[in-house]
């Protein structure tokens, strides 16, 4: 009998190690320390999509470089959408990308950050897959850390999308989260990718789940190195669903720190 006992403390205590996530190890961060421009060692910039407006209808073009757009400074990443004419758009933004400088399968991706608030801002923490084996959007799939619209100012959102489950279909799987002071505070915003499950949190708190259902890359593409991106969209689809406020900018989405642990 207590040789079980025994075995028994044994198992949990194993349990409790794995599952602590003070076992992690941290492979890749950004605390923002210095000054100007993003560090370039860790992140680019993405404007491929400016001319078709990223397949969203977006309002704005982003920038290279531009550090109007983009700027660290006292500890923080700012990424600021401006209401200016830049190209044939009439708001300027930044959306920053680790691609090649950051890729990962599986870990705990976490950011602390202060959203924008305006009607018609578009903030985004989220992760698409860097070498795209199972073909383009959304075959490859796509995980949203977080979501924000200026015209539901208390919620963000966390959503994945694949081939079977994505919103061109009206599938896609989401799940929003009460947050009324997201423009006034920071909060850390992260999700836990395993080779089953990927879970979304806000401060530690879990709102959002999705289990691998079939060993079908329809269903699961997500065994691949994916790699962060953040940026401030203005418009689109979905941003201007109840249209944009121009008074209201610019605005900026605050980043304290990029954490990642496996």
């Amino acid at each position: 009998m207590r040789n079980i006992f025994l075995f028994l403390a044994l198992v949990l205590t194993v349990s409790c190690v794995n599952n602590n996530p003070g076992s992690r190890k941290l492979v890749w961060s950004d605390e923002f320390n210095g000054t100007g421009l993003p560090d370039a060692s860790k992140w680019s910039y993405d404007t491929i999509g400016n001319a078709t407006g990223w397949g969203n209808n977006e309002w704005q073009n982003y920038t290279a470089g531009r550090i109007e757009n983009a700027f660290v400074e006292n500890g923080m990443l700012h990424i600021k959408a401006i209401k200016e004419p830049t190209g044939d758009k009439q708001y300027s933004s930044a959306r920053l990308i680790t691609k090649g400088k950051g890729d990962w399968l599986f870990g705990r991706i976490e950011v602390r950050a202060k959203l924008p608030g305006t009607l018609g801002i578009w903030p985004a923490i989220w992760m698409l897959p860097t070498d795209w084996e199972y073909g383009g959007w959304p075959k490859s799939g796509e995980v949203d850390i977080m979501e924000h619209v200026g015209y539901m100012p208390d919620s963000v959102f966390a959503s994945v999308h694949t081939e079977s489950f994505n919103h061109v279909i009206r599938t896609q799987r989401t799940k929003g989260f009460y947050l009324p002071d997201l423009h006034e505070q920071f909060h850390v915003y992260a999700v836990e990718w395993d080779s089953a499950m990927i879970k979304a949190f806000v401060d530690d708190k879990m709102y959002f789940s999705f289990k691998k259902e079939a060993a079908n890359p329809k269903v699961w593409p997500f065994d691949k190195k994916f790699h962060l991106l953040l940026n401030v969209a203005v418009g689109g689809n979905w941003g201007a669903v109840k249209g944009v406020d121009d008074t209201g900018f610019p605005q900026e989405m605050i980043v304290d720190y990029v954490r990642i642990y496996q």
